[in-house]
């Protein structure tokens, strides 16, 4: 078990974290998400030591590691740039941990054999860094990560130089492993579907502050504020200004239809572009581009006087020429609301 207690970091007088509060159960996998500059990399490698908390304290396991160095912390670590010695084997890169806290040579042959089977590189061990794909040196870089025998693994953006279906498969594959092995992995990305697909807890960062930490599915659900509700999903929620009209609230410049009740704050009204469908009555929309993408068309428009960009994600082949006018409907109970000047969640029920 990972906890942050109130953990800061800064650089003069600027706060690459404040105040941040986490903790991550043994034996899950949590990811570190947001947008460049938001912490993630930076609180990952405070938990490894690499880095000094300017306040704050971590534990692993209960025991108080915040002034200890990277060795003494029990953690294993994957590189974004893999970080293999050019002039080593597969072999040698992988052992050279165990090679350097003085592992007996018995035990690091049967570390490296369980290692490469479970890898499938035990073809690869007798050549360099610079022989192997980038798919194959991730590999490697996880190799060694499984030799040191750590509870926790930290993995810091170590997709983000592979080809899309290269990804894919890592994922599926650093998955099965983190489960087979039974690890604590704490994982940063920048990718939202690497967020989603993978990980038990989600923690989204935006400007050193936790925005949100939850499962996947709860942040999709219920997003606690409009940054998280437009940083998850794909497309992302449409945010769309409302106003009032009657008892109603309705997209601002349009007449209608009234997506919830009517409440006297300025509201932001999100809508998730799959819960749109085209119909014969609704948000009169305007088709700007429609995206086929095989199984689904990502239809863009524009609403009301403001012309407020929408997407909506639709079901198969949908052919729509820019220009063409259009009806929206929205699933019932679709529509989140967030205060305007905040960007918080509307606790209380004002849908229909």
């Amino acid at each position: 078990m990972i906890d942050l207690v109130a953990v800061s970091k800064r650089w003069g007088q600027s706060a690459a974290l404040a105040e941040v509060t986490l903790s991550v159960a043994a034996g899950s996998f949590t990811v570190l998400l947001g947008p460049s500059g938001c912490g993630k990399s930076t609180c990952l490698r405070i938990i490894a030591g690499l880095e000094q908390a300017s306040s704050g304290t971590v534990s692993i396991g209960g025991k108080d590691v915040t002034d200890l160095p990277p060795a003494r912390r029990g953690v294993a670590m994957v590189f974004q740039s893999y970080a293999l010695f050019p002039h080593l084997t597969v072999a040698e890169n992988i052992v050279f941990g165990l090679r350097a806290r003085r592992v007996a040579a018995g035990e690091r042959k049967r570390r490296l054999a369980e290692a490469s089977e479970m890898l499938g590189i035990g073809h690869l061990l007798g050549r360099r860094p610079a022989q192997l794909s980038g798919g194959q040196q991730q590999r490697v870089a996880l190799g060694r990560a499984i030799v040191a025998q750590s509870p926790i693994c930290l993995m810091d953006e170590p997709l983000s130089n592979l080809d899309a279906q290269l990804r894919a498969e890592m994922r599926r594959e650093i998955l099965a492993l983190q489960r087979r092995l039974g690890l604590t992995m704490v994982y940063v990305t920048h990718d939202q579907t690497e967020a989603m697909s993978m990980a038990d807890q989600v923690v989204l960062l935006r400007d050193g502050q936790i925005e949100q930490d939850a499962p996947p599915a709860d942040i999709y659900a219920a997003p606690a504020t409009s940054f998280c509700a437009g940083f998850i999903g794909s497309p992302p929620m449409n945010l769309l200004p409302l106003e009032r009209r009657g008892n109603a609230m309705v997209i601002s410049g349009t007449d209608g239809p009234a997506l919830c009740a009517a409440v006297e704050s300025a509201v932001v009204g999100g809508i998730r572009p799959e819960t749109l469908s085209l119909a014969d009555s609704g948000i009169a929309a305007r088709v700007t581009l429609a995206e086929f993408l095989g199984a689904e068309t990502v239809l863009a428009c524009v609403v009301g006087a403001a012309e407020l960009r929408v997407l909506a994600r639709l079901p198969g082949r949908v052919v729509a020429e820019p220009g063409r006018e259009v009806f929206l409907a929205v699933a019932p109970d679709a529509v989140h609301l967030f205060a305007a000047a905040s960007g918080k969640r509307e606790r209380k029920r004002v849908l229909f």
